[in-house]
């Protein structure tokens, strides 16, 4: 039981980290996303390290499980994700350099961590929860594991957005859809990674299309609020 609250007690903490960030840096300050990515990446960076490796040990075979069916899966997800993306308006102006810096930022950083900590981590704590409590093996076991995930991962996905401005109104319902089928190529591969670079991918495409327009690369703020950096 005291394996169990601490687990929970790890969720609940990386919940309040995450609101925090986006609330403080972005909803107070008004960070612009190039400066706001500087303690979203650390702090995030420093939780998934202990996460990882103190909290919740994972081993390398769990990075490398089923790694042919999560590149499959990444792929099938990646076309959802990506014409999502270029359904949105272009607002990308940028060449040489300065693209190259955004799509590094914006795209491969921003991506890794979003993934990790909005769809990774879920599923580790869940899968974490139910081994503690109940047997393993069964496909109802395995089932009720899939769909809390997915509740895990909706959950801390909700209350990072809701730090931002931007996203207290309807289109948190895009930003859960698309994190629900990052988190299921997962579930359904076995393999972390596959989270991980569809989170990426979608992060790429967005920063190409345009940072300004594409609604998964916030902050994004009105001509009335402050932007630093």
């Amino acid at each position: 039981m005291n394996s169990i609250l601490f687990t929970l007690t790890i969720f609940g903490t990386a919940c309040l980290l995450v609101f925090s960030i986006s609330l403080i840096f972005s909803g107070l300050l008004g960070l612009s996303r190039k400066i706001f990515l500087l303690p979203y990446i650390i702090i995030s960076s420093a939780f998934l390290l202990y996460f990882f490796y103190s909290a919740v040990p994972v081993t390398y075979n769990f990075w490398t499980h089923n790694w042919a069916w999560g590149l499959l899966i990444t792929l099938i997800a990646g076309v959802f994700l990506i014409r999502n993306i270029y359904s949105q308006p272009a607002s990308q102006d940028k060449r040489g350099k300065g693209l190259f810096f955004d799509v590094f930022w914006f795209g491969f950083a921003y991506g890794v961590i979003d993934g990790l900590m909005l769809n990774v981590m879920p599923v580790v704590v869940t899968r974490n929860l139910i081994n503690q409590s109940t047997l393993v093996g069964s496909f109802s076991i395995v089932l009720l594991t899939a769909v809390c995930a997915i509740v895990a991962s909706l959950i801390i996905t909700l209350i990072y957005h809701l730090g931002y401005k931007e996203f207290r109104n309807k289109s948190i319902l895009m930003v859960l859809l698309g994190n629900t089928i990052i988190t299921l190529t997962f579930i359904i591969s076995g393999n972390p990674i596959a989270a991980v670079l569809s989170h990426t991918a979608m992060h790429v495409a967005a920063v190409i299309r345009g940072p300004e327009t594409t609604l998964q690369l916030p902050p994004h703020y009105g001509k009335k609020e402050i932007i630093y950096g």
